[in-house]
């Protein structure tokens, strides 16, 4: 169903800039600049400056200074400014869940990222003075063997279009709490909020230059990576550009943070409660931001007892979403980022169709009428889907969900684990055994049981094999960002 009222305009009215220190840029020395585009309306609303290597050096330059400065406050005037940081994004929220929309035009309703982004804060500003290190005796010596914990120095985080504020949460928040200074790279795709969180640090009275927001497109983020003066990378997005990242850090052995894509499994076992894990796998599936997400449950597994009742009741929780302006808080499915995203997605649907790898049940097509100048695809599913097909084994980052039978829990174990990827999986029985032992065999960073990914700074997030290494959230999230000294002082 398509919502009906109007698309609203996206600001802001004049060029975005670069924040780098204290200052906005938004003319850089190569010029470069890219046009802005409102997804639910396909129209462009702005022009973006895009950070050239002058600039990339620049902003390496100012953050050493700030972290300099930052690591010479006590850790309870640190914590004390994370905390008010934390303050200044809750007085934020609707500006920065505005942002979100006019970013990639996910549904306000979806755009709570910006509440995920207070929290991650508040979590990991009571970490700033709890790095605790150790002494521990040395073998045929009364010497004092110290083990300390030390920040990096000036780390680049670089995020995806689809989640600048996550990622602002998740990477930026403990970089700070272990005592760095931050570049980040947004997407040039979606700046608009990464940039206004980047002003938010300096109204709450963090350092200028302790983070510096750099949208860039690929020429700036290589030169961000191969920078001398970045100690310690953290990207999120694709494998393909994971690898030229990893490539370019190699250049000054830089280690790297992966956070990567997916191609998660979704178990409905055969006592599951069906009509919760119909609504649960639909809005983990194709729904949430448009099907735009690493951890889109993307391949649902079915047991043969319940396949018939269950596929009816996903596919009608999935053609009742509400269609329409991202604004409309009772819109529940957006656009999708791009023209690009539009025919690439279409492109793999109807090759799956044309080859017999699965049968459309729903979707499939671009919407029109009122939306048409839009990006705007159905939520699209296909049943009778070949697990080896490349529907269900690449990652489409769209609103497409496939649907594969399985038989026992060894077939839906063995075709979960059948992909090269491994960053979320879901499980829906009322059987706590089977929760238990079919989680424990799942090739996944994180295994949700009846619910969503419901990221928490709590918890520890990120992939198996081609879904990335490194860990956010929890104290792995910290220790992402310490390095570890070993200080012997002899005592004969």
């Amino acid at each position: 169903m398509t919502s009906g009222t109007d698309l609203r305009p996206a600001p802001p009215a004049g060029p975005v800039g670069l924040l780098i220190g204290g200052d906005r840029i938004t003319v850089t020395a190569a010029g470069s600049a890219h046009q802005h585009v409102y997804p639910a309306t396909g129209q462009p609303n702005t022009t973006v400056a895009l950070a050239s290597e002058v600039e990339i050096d620049h902003a390496v330059r100012a953050a050493w200074t700030a972290q300099r400065e930052w690591v010479s406050l006590t850790v309870d005037r640190r914590r004390d400014l994370l905390v008010d940081l934390a303050d200044v994004v809750h007085d934020h929220l609707d500006e920065l869940a505005a942002l979100n929309v006019h970013d990639y035009g996910v549904p306000v309703s979806y755009a709570g990222t910006a509440v995920l982004l207070e929290r991650f804060l508040r979590h990991f500003a009571g970490y700033v003075d709890k790095p605790h290190g150790s002494s521990t005796p040395v073998n045929g010596s009364f010497d004092l063997n110290l083990v300390e914990r030390e920040p990096y120095g000036v780390v680049a985080v670089i995020a995806p279009w689809n989640g600048a504020l996550a990622v602002a949460g998740s990477c930026v928040a403990p970089a700070l709490a272990a005592g760095n200074a931050v570049v980040f790279k947004p997407s040039e795709l979606a700046p608009l909020a990464a940039l206004r969180f980047g002003e938010l640090c300096l109204e709450a009275g963090l350092p200028a230059g302790l983070v510096n927001v750099v949208p860039a497109g690929a020429d700036g983020g290589d030169a961000l990576v191969r920078h001398p003066g970045i100690r310690k990378v953290h990207f999120t997005g694709g494998g393909t550009t994971a690898r030229s990242v990893i490539r370019a850090a190699a250049t000054n052995l830089v280690p790297v943070v992966a956070e990567l894509g997916g191609k998660s499994a979704n178990l409905v076992f055969g006592d599951a409660d069906l009509d919760t894990a119909a609504v649960l796998s639909a809005h983990q599936g194709p729904l949430m931001q448009s099907g735009q997400s690493c951890a889109c449950a993307s391949r649902l597994l079915v047991h043969d007892s319940v396949y018939d009742a269950f596929v009816e009741k996903f596919v009608a929780v999935v053609e009742s979403a509400v269609i329409g302006d991202p604004f409309d808080p009772g819109v529940g499915f957006g656009p999708v980022i791009s023209q690009g995203a539009v025919d690439r997605i279409l492109r793999t649907v109807d090759d799956a169709v044309d080859r017999g790898t699965g049968r459309l049940l729903t979707g499939g097509r671009r919407i029109g009428g009122d939306l048409a100048q839009g990006f705007y695809v159905e939520p699209t599913v296909l049943t009778d889907v070949d697990n080896s097909s490349d529907l269900a084994q690449i990652e489409t980052f769209g609103p497409v969900v496939s649907i594969i039978r399985f038989h026992d829990d060894a077939d839906a174990v063995r075709l979960a684990n059948d992909t090269p990827y491994g960053l979320n999986a879901f499980v829906h029985t009322r059987d706590l055994r089977r929760a238990h032992g079919v989680a424990r065999e799942l090739e996944a960073g994180s295994v949700w049981v009846n619910t969503f990914s419901d990221i928490s700074p709590q918890g520890p997030y990120g992939g198996y094999k081609q879904s990335g290494f490194g860990r956010t959230g929890g104290i792995d999230g910290l220790n992402e960002f310490l390095q570890i000294k070993n200080i012997r002082i002899a005592m004969g």
